[in-house]
């Protein structure tokens, strides 16, 4: 059986540049960065500034790419035959279809080994809590002791001692002095950061070296040193290195300073500046005093002043004089109230006569002499008028009463069960009991029979 013949216009026929591209992008999005060490050889540097060269060892070989913003920023100049580790992106060089990396950073074989320690120690101590914020210490604002701990012959130390003596020479200072790189520094940084915390006399402690490279600054990278750094009593400040440089004690640290001298600058206070906030204070209170002194001076004359016109001769001979003249008015005011009074005196006299009791007494007993005499005159006519008055409605009532019509043989029919009053036979039922009032008594009767009788005139239109 033959398969179908294939139309070639419906082939997808790739050029080599489009091959290599989609290959090139299967690379680069395919595989993450990668770590590779090998040996370099053939290195070559251009006049545009990028490196090539080939990684090898004894597996195979892959050739790199390093370009010149990422190249500037190494440390070292490489050379065929150095061992180092490359981290870069695994891409194709598609003019030439060469799988190549594209390197992004590198670094000596041996420089990576402690790198890679260097990380490892700084995770796990992270880890502990060793480098927590929370653990930081506050600076003394003046300290009065100040402890380095560094190489005696180094320049860092001449470098932190001027700063100290131009910022602040009244803080004492004291050195432990250390080894700062080499196999002896580790124990001798130990033995200087135990010296100090057993003598605890300083306020503070810089821990400082000069620059140099990753093997230099090794011993701070110490997790014995770490530790001793935790436990001091007193806060630390280090300077290790250039800005770039940083070591496990830097972040064990309270405060990291980026060089010694900066560390030097971070523990005391200018003192240049404290002298001239001095002198600003010192000529600010000079000037207040000035001003406080005159104004007192003025308020001093003014007091003067009013004192020559409150002097007590001058007041008693005013007071003397006003005693005087109160003296007179008061014997008048005293004069003119006495008449006003005698005159109220004479007219409440007068008013009280008129309203004597006894007059009023006497008047009152002849108007009851004149009431009593009209009502014993009225009294029988009223009497006589109210008795006929009386007679004729009792008359009247008698004859509208309905007692005189029971009287007349006539009875009120009541229902026994309710009280009401029976006006038809239609409201009581044959068996039922009813109430009936006579003109004398009352008695009460069992219906047997009821009829219907009409009532000429009542029940008739």
């Amino acid at each position: 059986m033959t398969s179908p013949r294939t139309n070639p216009a419906e082939r997808d026929v790739y050029s080599i540049g489009r091959l290599n591209r989609e290959a090139r992008m299967l690379l680069e999005h395919g595989m993450p960065a990668v770590w590779v060490e090998g040996e370099i050889s053939n290195f070559s540097r251009p006049a545009s500034g990028h490196w090539y060269f080939t990684l090898k060892d004894r597996e195979g070989q892959i050739r790199c790419a390093m370009f010149r913003g990422r190249n500037a920023l190494l440390r070292f100049s490489p050379a065929d035959g150095q061992r180092v580790i490359a981290r870069g992106r695994v891409t194709l060089y598609e003019a030439r279809g060469d799988y190549q990396l594209q390197v992004e950073h590198l670094e000596d074989s041996g420089i990576g080994a402690l790198r890679h320690e260097y990380e490892r120690l700084k995770a796990r101590l992270d880890a502990e809590g060793l480098f927590d914020p929370e653990r930081k210490r506050p600076l003394p604002a003046v300290p009065s002791c100040i402890g380095i701990v560094t190489s005696p012959t180094g320049a860092a130390v001449r470098d932190i001692l001027n700063i100290l003596g131009r910022r602040f020479p009244a803080a004492s200072v004291v050195i432990y002095p250390t080894a700062v790189q080499g196999r002896d520094a580790v124990p001798q940084i130990l033995a200087a950061l135990s010296l100090a915390a057993a003598r605890a006399e300083c306020d503070v402690l810089i821990v400082a070296r000069g620059g140099g490279s990753i093997e230099d600054l090794w011993a701070f990278n110490d997790e014995g040193v770490a530790r001793a750094l935790r436990a001091l009593p007193m806060p630390v400040v280090t300077g290790i290195g250039h800005e770039i440089d940083f070591t496990i004690a830097d972040f064990v640290a309270d405060l990291r300073a980026p060089t010694p001298s900066g560390a030097a600058e971070l523990v005391v206070p200018d003192g240049a500046s404290w002298r001239a906030g001095f002198d600003r204070l010192a000529n600010r209170l000079l000037a207040t005093m000035r001003r406080q002194l005159r104004d007192d001076l003025e308020y001093l004359v003014a007091v003067r002043r009013r004192l020559a016109l409150a002097h007590p001769g001058q007041r008693l001979r005013q007071n003397a004089q006003r005693l005087d003249e109160l003296e007179q008015r008061l014997a008048s005011h005293m004069q003119l109230s006495l008449a006003e009074r005698r005159h109220a005196l004479q007219q409440l006299s007068a008013r009280l006569a008129q309203a004597s009791p006894a007059l009023e007494l006497r008047r009152l007993g002849q108007r009851h002499a004149l009431l009593d005499a009209r009502l014993r005159r009225s009294l029988p006519t009223t009497l006589e008028g109210l008795h006929q008055r009386f007679f004729v409605a009792a008359r009247t009532l008698d004859a509208v009463s309905p007692l005189a019509t029971l009287q007349r043989g006539f009875a009120i029919a009541t229902r026994s069960r309710d009280g009401v009053l029976l006006r038809d036979s239609a409201m009581i039922e044959e068996g039922e009991t009813l109430d009936l009032r006579l003109g004398r008594g009352a008695l009460q009767a069992k219906v047997t029979v009821k009829s219907s009788v009409k009532t000429p005139g009542v029940d008739e239109p």
